[in-house]
């Protein structure tokens, strides 16, 4: 990603830096902005690649430390569901993981927020070099947990093209791994199902199919994606992989609960902010 963004004329660095500076500005005063393809137009993405680079720059020059990835828009219900078709990916930050406070989401950190249940995969090993295919991305995989994945938008009303996203770091909020670890020679992502309720009622299903066809081929996707950015994906790393089905609008106070077969539950609770 890098190379890309040194190849870049004066003319996009200076409108990669204004797409970047509003999205700053929305998330520090906690008010939503208007889309970045007004800058950088509805299909660079490229641009916009560049554009989450230099925010995630900003972000471990606070002191953040990278956790993973994640990649969006998976899921054919979510692509409708936003108006886009092609999956992207974001960078997760340590800061980003809620798993240890109890379920208890901080819901003040939060916009716009949209639950998505996920399979999320921790790499044993880097994808940096060689072939990478099926095979190779299953071997790197040390071990699965079910996940929510708490998305949010800088962008008001979630009115997004497939730049004004990707810029937006895929639209990252927090996320919530599931205490079970089960490695991949006990289940198949691709058969799991998951079923999501919203306050003790059934608010979404679908299964790893869902999540362009296999969740291990969206792995690769990144894998190779992540490489050719020149940020490949490494030992450590957790991988969002991707929504199983329709995600669900929340709010504070929300409670929100999600069974996905193989890999058990995962849970969380929107605090108030009241």
């Amino acid at each position: 990603m890098a190379e890309r963004v040194q190849a870049a004329g004066v003319a996009e660095r200076g409108t990669v830096s204004a797409a970047a500076e509003r999205l700053a500005l929305a998330e520090a005063e906690r008010r939503p902005c208007a889309p970045v393809r007004d800058l950088l137009g509805p299909t660079d993405i490229a641009a916009a690649y560049a554009v989450q680079q230099q925010l995630a720059q900003d972000r471990l020059a606070r002191g953040a430390r990278v956790a993973g990835r994640k990649i969006g828009l998976t899921s054919a219900a979510v692509q409708r569901q936003v108006g886009v078709d092609r999956p992207d990916f974001g960078m997760l930050f340590d800061d980003m993981d809620v798993s240890d406070q109890a379920a208890a989401v901080p819901s003040e950190r939060l916009l716009q927020p949209r639950v998505e249940a996920e399979i999320a995969f921790v790499l044993a090993a880097d994808l940096d070099t060689g072939d990478l295919d099926l095979g190779r991305v299953r071997r790197a995989v040390d071990h699965a947990r079910a996940a929510l994945e708490i998305v949010d938008s800088r962008i008001a009303g979630w009115d997004i093209a497939i730049t004004d996203t990707v810029a937006d770091n895929a639209s990252s909020g927090l996320f919530v791994l599931g205490p079970e670890r089960v490695a991949l020679d006990r289940f198949e992502p691709r058969e799991v199902t998951m079923t999501m309720s919203l306050d003790g009622r059934a608010a979404s299903t679908g299964d790893g199919a869902a999540c362009l066809g296999d969740p291990l081929e969206a792995l690769l996707w990144l894998a190779r994606t992540a490489r050719e950015f020149g940020d490949p994906l490494r030992a450590g790393q957790v991988v969002l992989s991707g929504a199983l089905g329709p995600l669900v609008p929340v709010g504070p106070g929300a409670v929100v609960h999600t069974e996905i077969s193989g890999l058990g539950s995962v849970s969380a609770i929107f605090t108030s902010t009241e």
